[in-house]
């Protein structure tokens, strides 16, 4: 339960500083343009889906990347999960081309943040759309509805802290 509070904490702190920042948005002139909700239905994946796959022996991994806040992916994160930086932002975006460089281009990739709810999330957009322009063909987005405390931790899936 403390950990769940302390993210929901971080999330809401995180949400206000990077609102009040002048050019937060990075590289993105109309971050709206490039949201969560721009990401095909088709490629959502529902958290129950995810630990199957990481928890399914013989099947090959999805690479996973969490695309949103380092304060975030310190206090909690998807075990062997890489993290890629915030996608809303330019540093985001190039950590994410450097950690999915060595992987086939058919290799399946898992992208999440949880910073906020889904329909405010300014990082998961860019990401997906950077993945698509890079040649990935199997990129999927992590659909959590409200943030990752809620969608995650506290429906006891499996949690790493740290780096």
């Amino acid at each position: 339960m403390r950990l769940i509070f302390s993210l929901k904490i971080v999330v809401f702190l995180a949400v206000i500083a990077f609102a009040t920042v002048p050019g937060a948005w990075g590289q993105y002139s109309n971050p709206a343009a490039l949201s969560a909700t721009t990401i095909p239905q088709a490629d959502l994946m529902q958290p129950a889906e995810l630990v199957r796959m990481l928890k399914a022996a013989g099947q090959e991994r999805p690479a996973v990347f969490q695309v949103g806040s380092f304060v975030m992916f310190q206090q909690a994160h998807i075990p062997n999960s890489g993290f890629a930086g915030p996608g809303s932002q330019a540093n985001g975006i190039v950590l994410l081309k450097k950690l999915s460089a060595p992987l086939s281009k058919k290799q399946l990739i898992v992208i999440y943040c949880g910073c906020c709810p889904w329909n405010h999330c300014p990082n998961l957009g860019p990401a997906y759309k950077e993945l698509h322009d890079l040649g990935f063909t199997k990129v999927k987005a992590l659909y959590l509805a409200n943030n990752f405390g809620d969608d995650w931790v506290s429906k006891g899936y499996p949690v790493e802290k740290g780096e």
